[in-house]
Protein backbone atom coordinates (compact mmCIF):
# COMPACT_ATOMS: atom_id res chain seq x y z
CA UNK A 1 0.00 0.00 0.00
CA UNK A 2 3.03 2.60 0.61
CA UNK A 3 4.28 1.48 -2.48
CA UNK A 4 1.52 2.10 -4.36
CA UNK A 5 0.63 5.63 -2.38
CA UNK A 6 4.06 6.51 -2.96
CA UNK A 7 3.86 5.99 -6.84
CA UNK A 8 0.73 7.54 -7.00
CA UNK A 9 2.29 10.24 -5.69
CA UNK A 10 4.86 10.82 -8.37
CA UNK A 11 2.37 10.44 -10.93
CA UNK A 12 0.21 13.27 -9.83
CA UNK A 13 3.31 15.37 -9.12
CA UNK A 14 4.57 14.63 -12.76
CA UNK A 15 0.59 15.35 -14.09
CA UNK A 16 0.09 18.42 -12.09
CA UNK A 17 1.93 21.40 -11.46
CA UNK A 18 5.10 20.40 -11.21
CA UNK A 19 5.05 18.12 -14.04
CA UNK A 20 6.51 20.43 -16.77
CA UNK A 21 9.56 20.92 -14.56
CA UNK A 22 9.72 17.21 -13.69
CA UNK A 23 9.69 16.77 -17.41
CA UNK A 24 12.10 19.12 -18.67
CA UNK A 25 14.40 17.94 -16.08
CA UNK A 26 13.93 14.42 -17.63
CA UNK A 27 15.12 15.97 -21.02
CA UNK A 28 17.68 18.03 -20.43
CA UNK A 29 20.94 16.83 -21.79
CA UNK A 30 23.27 15.99 -18.91
CA UNK A 31 26.50 17.09 -17.42
CA UNK A 32 29.68 17.10 -20.34
CA UNK A 33 31.43 13.75 -21.07
CA UNK A 34 34.86 14.42 -20.97
CA UNK A 35 36.30 11.08 -21.53
CA UNK A 36 34.72 8.13 -22.61
CA UNK A 37 32.53 6.19 -20.26
CA UNK A 38 31.53 2.52 -19.94
CA UNK A 39 28.94 1.79 -17.39
CA UNK A 40 28.76 -1.84 -16.23
CA UNK A 41 25.32 -3.18 -15.45
CA UNK A 42 25.08 -7.18 -13.68
CA UNK A 43 22.71 -9.54 -14.13
CA UNK A 44 19.40 -8.60 -11.50
CA UNK A 45 21.10 -5.31 -10.60
CA UNK A 46 18.82 -3.00 -9.05
CA UNK A 47 18.12 0.11 -11.18
CA UNK A 48 18.38 2.26 -8.68
CA UNK A 49 21.86 1.18 -8.16
CA UNK A 50 22.52 1.88 -12.09
CA UNK A 51 21.40 5.26 -11.12
CA UNK A 52 23.57 5.96 -8.27
CA UNK A 53 26.66 4.53 -10.19
CA UNK A 54 25.87 7.36 -12.94
CA UNK A 55 25.07 9.61 -10.46
CA UNK A 56 28.79 9.05 -8.98
CA UNK A 57 29.85 8.75 -12.54
CA UNK A 58 28.92 12.60 -13.24
CA UNK A 59 26.36 11.03 -15.89
CA UNK A 60 23.23 12.22 -13.85
CA UNK A 61 22.36 14.90 -11.87
CA UNK A 62 19.38 13.29 -10.05
CA UNK A 63 18.96 9.78 -9.75
CA UNK A 64 15.83 10.23 -7.58
CA UNK A 65 13.82 11.22 -10.33
CA UNK A 66 14.81 9.14 -13.22
CA UNK A 67 14.72 6.25 -10.59
CA UNK A 68 11.23 7.40 -9.54
CA UNK A 69 10.19 7.33 -13.55
CA UNK A 70 11.31 4.09 -14.52
CA UNK A 71 9.24 2.60 -11.28
CA UNK A 72 6.00 4.21 -12.82
CA UNK A 73 6.96 3.13 -16.50
CA UNK A 74 7.64 -0.09 -15.47
CA UNK A 75 11.79 0.63 -17.73
CA UNK A 76 13.42 -0.72 -14.40
CA UNK A 77 12.54 -4.20 -15.02
CA UNK A 78 14.21 -3.98 -18.51
CA UNK A 79 17.40 -3.14 -17.99
CA UNK A 80 20.18 -5.08 -19.29
CA UNK A 81 23.00 -6.71 -18.15
CA UNK A 82 26.04 -5.47 -19.96
CA UNK A 83 28.76 -2.82 -20.61
CA UNK A 84 27.46 0.28 -21.94
CA UNK A 85 30.24 3.19 -23.56
CA UNK A 86 29.14 6.93 -22.85
CA UNK A 87 30.84 9.18 -25.11
CA UNK A 88 28.37 12.06 -25.53
CA UNK A 89 25.80 13.82 -22.67
CA UNK A 90 22.51 11.94 -22.63
CA UNK A 91 19.50 13.21 -20.78
CA UNK A 92 17.97 11.36 -17.89
CA UNK A 93 15.62 9.23 -20.37
CA UNK A 94 18.56 9.08 -22.95
CA UNK A 95 20.19 7.30 -19.90
CA UNK A 96 16.96 4.83 -19.30
CA UNK A 97 17.01 4.31 -23.36
CA UNK A 98 20.64 3.10 -23.48
CA UNK A 99 20.73 1.02 -20.49
CA UNK A 100 17.37 -0.83 -21.54
CA UNK A 101 19.13 -1.23 -24.75
CA UNK A 102 21.54 -3.91 -26.74
CA UNK A 103 24.46 -3.78 -24.75
CA UNK A 104 27.98 -2.63 -26.77
CA UNK A 105 30.02 -6.28 -28.07
CA UNK A 106 32.64 -7.06 -26.09
CA UNK A 107 36.04 -8.04 -27.75
CA UNK A 108 38.02 -10.91 -26.10
CA UNK A 109 41.73 -10.13 -25.28
CA UNK A 110 43.81 -13.12 -23.95
CA UNK A 111 46.75 -12.45 -21.38
CA UNK A 112 48.90 -15.37 -21.50
CA UNK A 113 51.42 -15.84 -18.52
CA UNK A 114 54.41 -14.61 -17.82
CA UNK A 115 54.23 -11.50 -20.07
CA UNK A 116 55.70 -8.95 -18.29
CA UNK A 117 54.16 -4.94 -17.99
CA UNK A 118 55.37 -3.79 -21.02
CA UNK A 119 54.27 -7.06 -23.08
CA UNK A 120 50.47 -6.88 -21.58
CA UNK A 121 49.95 -3.27 -22.83
CA UNK A 122 51.48 -4.44 -25.70
CA UNK A 123 48.78 -6.83 -26.46
CA UNK A 124 45.85 -3.90 -25.29
CA UNK A 125 47.39 -1.56 -27.59
CA UNK A 126 47.42 -4.00 -30.53
CA UNK A 127 43.88 -4.46 -29.66
CA UNK A 128 42.47 -0.94 -30.04
CA UNK A 129 42.16 -0.32 -26.66
CA UNK A 130 43.88 3.14 -26.87
CA UNK A 131 47.47 3.43 -27.08
CA UNK A 132 50.57 2.21 -25.15
CA UNK A 133 51.36 5.95 -23.63
CA UNK A 134 48.04 5.83 -22.46
CA UNK A 135 48.82 2.38 -19.92
CA UNK A 136 52.25 3.47 -19.25
CA UNK A 137 50.48 7.29 -18.10
CA UNK A 138 48.70 5.16 -15.15
CA UNK A 139 51.21 2.86 -14.41
CA UNK A 140 53.88 5.82 -13.62
CA UNK A 141 51.32 7.58 -11.82
CA UNK A 142 52.39 7.03 -7.74
CA UNK A 143 48.57 8.28 -7.30
CA UNK A 144 47.06 5.20 -9.38
CA UNK A 145 49.95 2.76 -7.43
CA UNK A 146 48.22 4.03 -4.26
CA UNK A 147 44.45 3.67 -4.79
CA UNK A 148 45.34 0.03 -6.40
CA UNK A 149 47.31 -0.92 -3.39
CA UNK A 150 50.23 -1.69 -5.64
CA UNK A 151 53.66 -1.06 -4.65
CA UNK A 152 55.58 1.90 -5.39
CA UNK A 153 57.71 0.13 -8.29
CA UNK A 154 55.13 -0.56 -10.27
CA UNK A 155 52.60 -2.97 -11.47
CA UNK A 156 54.72 -5.71 -12.57
CA UNK A 157 53.36 -8.78 -11.21
CA UNK A 158 50.05 -7.73 -10.28
CA UNK A 159 48.39 -7.60 -14.02
CA UNK A 160 46.88 -11.15 -13.29
CA UNK A 161 46.73 -13.01 -16.61
CA UNK A 162 43.39 -14.25 -18.10
CA UNK A 163 40.81 -13.60 -20.83
CA UNK A 164 39.01 -10.49 -20.58
CA UNK A 165 35.95 -9.37 -22.34
CA UNK A 166 35.90 -5.59 -22.61
CA UNK A 167 34.03 -3.10 -25.10
CA UNK A 168 36.74 -1.76 -27.24
CA UNK A 169 36.20 2.13 -25.87
CA UNK A 170 37.05 0.71 -22.41
CA UNK A 171 39.48 3.34 -20.62
CA UNK A 172 43.08 2.13 -19.62
CA UNK A 173 42.33 2.89 -16.22
CA UNK A 174 39.55 0.33 -16.13
CA UNK A 175 41.54 -2.49 -17.92
CA UNK A 176 43.97 -2.20 -15.57
CA UNK A 177 42.09 -2.19 -12.30
CA UNK A 178 40.13 -4.99 -13.75
CA UNK A 179 43.33 -6.84 -13.98
CA UNK A 180 44.75 -5.96 -10.39
CA UNK A 181 41.16 -7.01 -9.09
CA UNK A 182 41.40 -10.56 -10.81
CA UNK A 183 44.95 -10.79 -9.03
CA UNK A 184 43.51 -9.77 -5.43
CA UNK A 185 40.65 -12.52 -6.32
CA UNK A 186 43.35 -15.28 -6.82
CA UNK A 187 45.72 -14.15 -4.49
CA UNK A 188 43.62 -15.06 -1.53
CA UNK A 189 44.59 -14.25 2.59
CA UNK A 190 44.91 -17.74 2.45
CA UNK A 191 47.70 -17.56 0.08
CA UNK A 192 49.63 -14.59 2.04
CA UNK A 193 49.17 -16.55 5.36
CA UNK A 194 51.17 -19.86 3.73
CA UNK A 195 53.38 -17.26 2.58
CA UNK A 196 54.13 -15.65 5.90
CA UNK A 197 54.93 -19.73 7.28
CA UNK A 198 57.52 -19.47 5.17
CA UNK A 199 59.30 -16.49 5.65
CA UNK A 200 57.87 -14.21 2.53
CA UNK A 201 55.91 -11.26 2.96
CA UNK A 202 52.86 -11.06 0.11
CA UNK A 203 55.45 -8.61 -2.33
CA UNK A 204 58.03 -11.62 -2.33
CA UNK A 205 55.78 -14.23 -2.83
CA UNK A 206 54.31 -12.42 -5.79
CA UNK A 207 58.09 -12.19 -6.89
CA UNK A 208 58.61 -15.57 -6.13
CA UNK A 209 56.13 -16.97 -8.01
CA UNK A 210 57.26 -14.65 -11.21
CA UNK A 211 60.80 -16.54 -11.43
CA UNK A 212 59.12 -19.38 -11.16
CA UNK A 213 56.14 -18.97 -14.10
CA UNK A 214 59.67 -17.58 -16.15
CA UNK A 215 61.67 -20.57 -15.34
CA UNK A 216 59.26 -24.05 -16.03
CA UNK A 217 56.36 -24.31 -18.36
CA UNK A 218 55.78 -27.57 -16.34
CA UNK A 219 52.89 -27.60 -13.75
CA UNK A 220 54.27 -30.68 -12.11
CA UNK A 221 57.47 -28.76 -11.94
CA UNK A 222 56.52 -25.33 -10.18
CA UNK A 223 56.39 -26.36 -6.56
CA UNK A 224 60.23 -28.37 -7.00
CA UNK A 225 61.10 -25.20 -8.73
CA UNK A 226 60.02 -22.92 -6.48
CA UNK A 227 61.09 -25.32 -3.62
CA UNK A 228 64.70 -25.23 -5.13
CA UNK A 229 64.51 -20.84 -4.61
CA UNK A 230 63.10 -21.30 -0.87
CA UNK A 231 65.77 -23.42 0.06
CA UNK A 232 68.40 -21.48 -1.31
CA UNK A 233 67.35 -18.06 0.35
CA UNK A 234 67.15 -20.08 3.43
CA UNK A 235 70.86 -20.74 2.73
CA UNK A 236 71.78 -17.45 2.02
CA UNK A 237 72.66 -18.84 -1.64
CA UNK A 238 71.94 -17.01 -4.76
CA UNK A 239 69.01 -17.97 -6.59
CA UNK A 240 70.91 -17.71 -9.83
CA UNK A 241 68.02 -17.67 -12.00
CA UNK A 242 68.26 -16.57 -15.79
CA UNK A 243 65.30 -15.04 -16.64
CA UNK A 244 66.22 -12.19 -13.76
CA UNK A 245 69.16 -11.48 -15.99
CA UNK A 246 66.83 -10.92 -19.43
CA UNK A 247 64.36 -9.00 -17.22
CA UNK A 248 64.12 -5.77 -19.10
CA UNK A 249 65.91 -6.47 -22.41
CA UNK A 250 63.57 -5.45 -25.01
CA UNK A 251 65.25 -6.77 -27.60
CA UNK A 252 63.75 -10.02 -27.21
CA UNK A 253 67.03 -11.70 -27.63
CA UNK A 254 67.36 -14.91 -24.64
CA UNK A 255 70.86 -15.38 -25.83
CA UNK A 256 72.88 -15.20 -22.21
CA UNK A 257 76.79 -14.46 -21.73
CA UNK A 258 79.65 -14.82 -19.31
CA UNK A 259 79.77 -11.11 -19.39
CA UNK A 260 75.79 -10.93 -18.67
CA UNK A 261 75.90 -13.33 -15.49
CA UNK A 262 78.56 -11.58 -14.21
CA UNK A 263 77.05 -7.47 -14.94
CA UNK A 264 75.73 -6.49 -11.77
CA UNK A 265 72.26 -4.76 -11.95
CA UNK A 266 69.17 -5.06 -9.47
CA UNK A 267 67.80 -8.04 -11.27
CA UNK A 268 70.79 -9.90 -11.65
CA UNK A 269 70.53 -13.08 -9.19
CA UNK A 270 73.70 -14.09 -10.11
CA UNK A 271 75.37 -11.46 -8.98
CA UNK A 272 72.83 -9.83 -5.65
CA UNK A 273 71.53 -11.93 -2.36
CA UNK A 274 68.06 -13.48 -2.38
CA UNK A 275 64.94 -12.44 -4.41
CA UNK A 276 65.37 -9.31 -7.22
CA UNK A 277 63.38 -5.82 -5.95
CA UNK A 278 60.20 -6.86 -7.72
CA UNK A 279 58.78 -9.85 -9.93
CA UNK A 280 60.38 -9.87 -13.67
CA UNK A 281 56.61 -11.30 -15.11
CA UNK A 282 53.29 -11.61 -14.14
CA UNK A 283 52.49 -15.37 -12.93
CA UNK A 284 49.18 -17.01 -13.09
CA UNK A 285 47.25 -18.79 -10.35
CA UNK A 286 49.61 -22.11 -10.71
CA UNK A 287 52.90 -20.08 -10.27
CA UNK A 288 51.50 -17.99 -6.88
CA UNK A 289 50.15 -21.30 -5.41
CA UNK A 290 53.00 -22.91 -5.95
CA UNK A 291 55.54 -20.09 -4.43
CA UNK A 292 53.92 -20.34 -1.52
CA UNK A 293 53.48 -24.24 -1.33
CA UNK A 294 57.04 -25.46 -2.33
CA UNK A 295 57.65 -29.03 -2.41
CA UNK A 296 59.34 -30.46 0.65
CA UNK A 297 62.21 -31.79 -0.90
CA UNK A 298 66.15 -31.02 -0.56
CA UNK A 299 66.79 -30.03 -4.07
CA UNK A 300 68.94 -26.69 -4.58
CA UNK A 301 69.81 -27.12 -8.45
CA UNK A 302 68.07 -27.74 -11.46
CA UNK A 303 68.85 -27.80 -15.07
CA UNK A 304 67.40 -27.98 -18.30
CA UNK A 305 66.96 -31.40 -20.16
CA UNK A 306 66.28 -29.81 -23.65
CA UNK A 307 62.58 -30.85 -23.70
CA UNK A 308 60.60 -28.38 -21.70
CA UNK A 309 61.51 -30.32 -18.64
CA UNK A 310 64.22 -30.00 -15.64
CA UNK A 311 66.80 -32.16 -13.95
CA UNK A 312 66.57 -31.67 -10.00
CA UNK A 313 69.99 -31.89 -8.01
CA UNK A 314 70.64 -32.05 -4.30
CA UNK A 315 73.93 -31.66 -4.27
CA UNK A 316 76.75 -29.52 -6.67
CA UNK A 317 78.26 -32.85 -7.57
CA UNK A 318 75.23 -34.17 -8.91
CA UNK A 319 73.63 -30.80 -11.08
CA UNK A 320 77.69 -30.73 -12.37
CA UNK A 321 76.78 -34.17 -13.63
CA UNK A 322 73.41 -33.13 -14.74
CA UNK A 323 74.57 -30.32 -16.57
CA UNK A 324 77.56 -32.44 -18.41
CA UNK A 325 75.07 -35.16 -19.59
CA UNK A 326 72.68 -32.74 -20.94
CA UNK A 327 75.48 -30.67 -22.95
CA UNK A 328 76.82 -33.49 -24.31
CA UNK A 329 73.24 -34.71 -25.72
CA UNK A 330 72.67 -31.10 -27.01
CA UNK A 331 76.13 -31.44 -28.77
Amino acid sequence: MRRALWTLGVLLAVTGAGGGLAWRELNRPGPPVTTPTVVSVEAGQRFADVADELHALGLLRHPALLVAWARCTGKDRQVRAGDFLLTTPLSPLGLLARVTSRPDPLHQVTVPEGLAVREVVGLFAAAGFGSAESFFCLLDDPAFLAAEDLPPEGAEGYLFPDTYDLPLATPPERILRAMVTRFREVFTAELEAKAARIGLSPHQAVTLASLVEEETARADERTLVAAVFVNRLRRGMPLQSDPTVLYGRESGDRTLTRADLRRPTPYNTYTIAGLPPTPIANPGRGALEAAVDPAPVDYLYFVARGDGSHQFSTTLAEHNAAVARYRHRAR
